[in-house]
């Protein structure tokens, strides 16, 4: 990316978990190593299932004692609901916090330059957060920084229009699939456990704690080597825009799915990148289509880390 851009994000929401035993109580919930989270770093992480199932992907950081939660705003309610059926007489607060904070991604070969001018600090390292008087600012892969405004802050905004473009929110879920980070939405809810959409390749699964809803489950398909699915990048040409949830087809697997479609969103290439979650099978015979065995191909492309296929 040569050009920098930022974009607002409304499409996320958030939860704030506040309380003595806050970190306690999302550890022994999370699939993530949220005892390891400290004051200025962040983590993806998902919440499962007893069936290890994945109900939600995140991205989770520190602030002082209290803990942020962003996931997809169709989901932050019905999450935020579920976990709170477990907090019980735990010292834990859990809040929506979406009308608290301005969402805003930059990314672009600036985007350190912008970010330092917009907040007066930027994160050296990725995962890193840092807190500023009117904003917490965290580092993402792929040279990107999210910047979580108070509402009370239009500065920022301000200061990020004289050096970059606004970009529309599809172009951040564009340069979440480039980076391979998985959005689980309404409609692939239960559809996955955490190994399928590559949370253990970006460090949402610690397979060092202790248990948490699924945690059998996922700790069973990493040791004893039976995940026969991974989530892959690829490139369907096209003006119509695959649906998370869609099937995927290939000929050795005949008419059964060979996988889903986990995210989608235009390429400035042309077509739509995707997420896809496929058989390993699959993928390594290359022969992997869109809704059916004579449907558009998927042109897989490389990842920014190594998909590793467990068998």
């Amino acid at each position: 990316m040569t050009k920098s851009v930022f974009c607002e994000l409304p499409r996320f929401g958030l939860i704030r978990f506040s309380g003595a035993e806050a970190q306690t109580f999302l550890h022994n919930q999370l699939s993530c190593d949220v005892a390891a989270l400290t004051g200025n770093k962040s983590t993806y992480g998902s919440y499962c299932t007893p069936k290890g199932r994945v109900l939600a992907t995140f991205l989770l950081w520190r602030s002082g004692e209290d803990f942020f939660m962003q996931l997809p705003s169709p989901l932050r309610e019905p999450i935020q609901k579920q976990l709170s059926k477990y907090i019980l007489r735990s010292k834990v607060k859990a809040t929506d916090a979406s009308s608290d904070w301005t969402l805003i991604g930059v990314a672009g070969k600036d985007a350190a330059a912008l970010v330092q001018r917009a907040v007066g600090d930027v994160p050296r390292s990725v995962h890193d957060v840092i807190n500023t008087q009117d904003a917490m600012v965290i580092r993402l892969p792929g040279d990107r920084y999210e910047i979580v405004a108070a509402n009370k802050s239009p500065g920022i905004i301000e200061s990020l229009s004289g050096g970059a473009e606004k970009a529309d929110p599809d172009h951040w879920d564009w340069l979440d699939i480039r980076a391979g980070v998985p959005v689980v939405l309404p409609a692939t809810q239960e559809a996955f456990v955490p190994q399928m959409v590559n949370l253990d390749l970006i460090g949402g699964v610690s397979l060092t704690k202790g248990c948490y809803p699924g945690q059998e489950i996922v700790s069973r398909m990493h040791f004893r080597g039976t995940l026969k699915q991974r989530m892959y990048l690829a490139n369907i040409s096209g003006s119509d825009r695959p649906q998370p949830g869609e099937n995927l087809y290939s000929s050795d697997f005949g008419e059964q799915s060979c996988g889903r479609i986990v995210n989608a969103a235009r390429s400035p290439e042309g077509g739509y990148d995707v997420l896809a979650v496929i058989q390993i099978a699959s993928a390594e015979h290359g022969d992997v289509h869109r809704k059916s065995t004579d449907g558009p191909a998927l042109k897989l492309l490389p990842l920014p880390y190594s998909v590793t296929s467990d068998r």
